[in-house]
């Protein structure tokens, strides 16, 4: 970011929420600590005013990845521009905080859903963590619905969820998948397609939400997989 974005940032850090944050997302830049509603704000303010010469210079902090990535959410820009854009933005992507906030700000997706349908399938099958994470965040912020169902769950099942990220980001999508389509997901759990682990992870969110009735958490229970 240039140097007036930054210091900018800088006086809205937040030294307590820092510690905080800090906590909870391993990041390799520094963090500033600065709430997600205020750096939101800004970056509509960004978008707006400044277009995309707001996503010029190099970023040293996690806001400033942060903030990139929901400039690029913003922008008045054609969806060609908008898809060239997050294709250069995921390879700075190194933690689920950047990563989940990202993908909840492409809401152009509800407008060119094939399109993007198109570009996450090549993150589902990558071997890299975050690309692995967005792909099943994406599914889970915009596809989970009739039209995309059956095709999701396919994608879901097939997403390498040997890392930690990825695991949690397919298990908590699978889950909504099943709190959403129960009838149309079950099979996916009765029939083991995810590893133990994602497996678990999954059948422990859907028993945590209070959408799904007590006989069905009773029944997914008995689904949890004992390591051998």
């Amino acid at each position: 970011m240039n140097t007036e974005i930054r210091n900018q940032l800088e006086n809205m850090a937040d030294k307590p929420y820092r510690e905080f944050s800090s906590k909870l997302i391993p990041s390799k830049k520094t963090m500033l600590g600065i709430r997600t509603p205020q750096l939101r704000t800004y970056a509509k303010e960004l978008a707006r005013t400044l277009g995309e010469s707001a996503l010029s210079g190099e970023d040293i902090y996690y806001e400033e990845v942060m903030l990139r990535g929901m400039i690029i959410g913003y922008l008045k820009v054609p969806a060609e521009k908008r898809l060239k854009l997050i294709t250069d933005f995921i390879p700075a992507i190194d933690n689920w905080g950047v990563c989940d906030s990202f993908c909840c700000t492409l809401k152009f997706t509800n407008r060119h859903r094939e399109q993007v349908w198109d570009l996450i399938q090549s993150y589902a099958a990558s071997e890299k963590e975050f690309e692995q994470r967005f792909a099943a965040v994406m599914i889970l912020d915009y596809f989970i619905h009739t039209d995309y169902l059956s095709r999701s769950l396919e994608v879901l099942q097939h997403i390498n969820t040997e890392h930690y990220y990825s695991s949690m980001a397919v298990a908590w999508t699978a889950a909504e998948c099943y709190i959403k389509f129960p009838d149309d997901t079950l099979p996916y759990l009765t029939g083991n397609v995810f590893d133990r682990a994602t497996h678990n992870r999954a059948i422990r969110k859907i028993c945590d939400s209070y959408r799904v009735e007590k006989c069905q958490k009773e029944a997914l229970k008995k689904l949890v997989r004992k390591e051998r």
